[in-house]
């Protein structure tokens, strides 16, 4: 054993690894991300790992490798999950083999997501168990506690990290290679029986289900991660208490004052709920307080118990009004919390708190796109090409969903990842006078924008696809997909052809253009004018990937203080000052963009030698 300083997502990489896991599946998603990255970076010679296309993909790909009785590992964020639901639902029907567990990390707030859902209510729903670390230390060794339970009771298990958990850094004790557990597959044995969902089958093992999750409530009420921590005495040691979990007892922690605590819960396992550690906690309270996010889980939970024991206790929190249903907790809204509730200044209850009263509001920043992004320049030659004309404009997930701010707002709708084809079909249905345009990445056309186009070209859409292909997954970290040529392990691959699989489907209209060409607004309007499903590749490489060897400069003499390349591109290397536009040397990657339509001719682009950050 030796000491690493580990971001969560990390341990829990290792801890899978320590754990003898045999399949690691994906899909990139913050805050998940690192914990796929960091299995293929530090992967035993027995360990596969792959960046599936999509999650459902990954569960699926992970449930094959479980019947083989192998143990295997899924990552996803919070809104992958409902990707991956149709298998997950039916997978607790069937049951596992080998250890699986799912990987799902929400994000409160939320910082980079559509939605602020809560796992540990999907688990319920579900019927699969959810263990909930609140620390780093805790996410390492509870990933190997959740294969080991897996095994055991024959059901996939989620671990459910937030955000602060997956991107925290912690100092703690980790395994060394040596001391890993080897888990061997002893293979897939045929038993349709066991494998093959039937009715017959769903309906036997659906009493099982509920019959092993009644039992797990009592097991996990003697688990070391679920715990009681009694009052230290004084104004806490009363009858009040609190319940909390995850990152939230961490603050709670913090925010109590060690000499003057109230009782205390834990609860790391949501789902099945520990109710006999709970009527312990209960016992002798008038009164509880939920810190929790995002949904009201443990105040739910302990209502009912409190209800069926006959328990005189009152419990508060969310649905009371007491802890704010939205956004992420802190150590400051903690104090806030805690003090309202024990009816104290926060000083007095739980310590010091700053006066930032007087503190000016920080400024707003957006985000952008980056100066010299492919997508900008897209976006620009669609706007071009259909200036004066009704159209609407459908987005998706991914860095160009930033199309949607100014000046450029060209993402007129964003649902959800593969929606940007279909929700344009559904608006031209309406109104038929409407030319109707979709934008999807090329890591999302892989993942699920292949469908939209089946269902475009089988219907009989009117629709122009618009693939952004900047050859990476860019929003998430820069991952390998389809048509990359390459895997997470290194392997080099055939490129999965864009082009060819849209011609398969039966597009006959299909181009590929450069975004920042001069033939790029007329390809877009020559397209546009095609009958039926029709597709422009915008294809160049993400600035983030490209070293950039160029970069631009205005002429002070020349400009004549339009700003029109500002009001037009919104270019963060663009700058007004008061003489007019000038370009910031340190952000500009001489894309050229900004030259085609200034009026003036004060822009130009010169060679860098290889630094454009002059």
């Amino acid at each position: 054993m030796h000491r690493e300083i580990l971001m969560g997502n990390e341990a829990i990489a290792l801890g899978a690894i320590a754990a003898g896991v045999n399949l690691v599946s994906g899909y990139p998603g913050t805050p998940s991300t690192e914990v796929l990255e960091t299995a293929a970076a530090r992967r035993t010679e027995d360990l596969y790992v792959e960046w599936s296309v999509n999650e459902k993909a990954a569960l699926e790909v992970a449930a094959g490798a479980s019947y083989a009785g192998g143990r295997a590992l899924v990552t996803m964020k919070q809104v992958g999950l409902n990707v991956a639901s149709d298998p997950l639902m039916s997978l607790e029907y069937v049951g596992v083999k080998g250890g699986l567990v799912l990987l799902v990390a929400d994000d409160p707030g939320p910082i980079s997501s559509q939605t602020e859902q809560d796992t540990r209510t999907f688990g319920a729903y579900s019927k699969v168990p959810v263990l909930d670390p609140s620390s780093v230390e805790e996410a390492y060794r509870m990933v190997q506690e959740a294969f080991v339970l897996s095994e055991r009771y024959g059901t996939p298990v989620i671990l459910r990290s937030t955000t602060r958990i997956s991107h925290e850094y912690a100092d703690l004790d980790v395994l060394d290679p040596g001391e890993y557990v080897r888990h061997v597959p002893d293979g897939f044995e045929k038993d349709p029986g066991r494998w093959v969902i039937f009715p017959g089958l769903s309906y036997r093992n659906h009493r099982k289900i509920e019959e092993r999750n009644e039992m797990l409530r009592d097991v996990l009420s003697d688990w070391p991660f679920n715990r009681i921590h009694p009052a230290t005495g004084g104004r806490c040691a009363g009858k009040r208490a609190v319940a909390t979990h995850g990152i939230s007892y961490m603050y709670v922690r913090e925010a109590m004052d060690p000499g003057n605590a109230p009782r205390l819960i834990k609860v790391s396992s949501p789902y099945p709920f520990p109710e006999k550690l709970a009527l312990e906690f209960l016992e002798g309270m008038e009164e509880v307080l939920c810190v929790e996010e995002l949904d009201p889980v443990i105040e739910r939970e302990l209502t009912y118990i409190a209800g069926k024991y006959g328990l005189n206790v009152r419990i508060r929190g969310k649905c009371t009004g007491d802890v704010p249903y939205n956004g992420e907790n802190s150590v400051d809204s903690v104090k806030a919390v805690l003090a309202r509730f024990f009816g104290e200044t926060p000083a007095k209850a739980c310590g010091e708190v700053p006066d930032i009263s007087d503190a000016p509001p920080l400024p707003a920043r957006p985000p952008v796109l980056c100066a010299g992004c492919p997508h900008r320049a897209s976006f620009y030659a669609v706007k071009q090409a259909m200036k004066g004309k009704k159209a609407v404009f459908a987005g998706d997930i991914g860095c160009y969903t930033l199309g949607n701010g100014q000046p450029l707002e060209m993402a007129d709708t964003c649902l959800c990842m593969g929606a940007g084809f279909t929700i344009p079909q559904g608006i031209r249905r309406i109104e038929p006078d409407i030319r109707a345009f979709g934008f999807v990445g090329d890591s999302t056309f892989f993942a699920s924008g292949i469908t939209g186009v089946v269902n475009a070209y089988y219907n009989q859409a009117e629709l122009t696809l618009c693939v952004l292909d900047n050859s990476t997954t860019a929003m998430t970290g820069h991952q390998p997909h389809p048509g990359t040529g390459r895997t997470v392990m290194g392997q080099v691959v055939e490129k999965v052809s864009i082009e060819n699989v849209l011609r398969a489907i039966g597009l006959t209209v299909v181009e590929t253009v450069d975004p920042f060409s001069a033939e790029a607004v007329e390809t877009v309007r020559r397209v546009s004018e095609a009958p039926g499903v029709k597709a422009v590749i915008f294809r160049s490489p993400c600035i983030s990937l490209s070293r950039p060897t160029k970069t631009a400069r205005t002429d002070a003499e020349r400009c004549i203080g339009c700003l029109r390349c500002i009001r037009e591109l919104g270019c963060p290397a663009l700058v007004k000052t008061e003489d007019g536009a000038v370009i910031d040397g340190s952000l500009c990657t001489g894309c050229g963009l900004c030259v085609s339509l200034c009026p003036a001719g004060a822009i130009s682009v010169t060679e860098t030698g290889g630094d454009a950050h002059v």
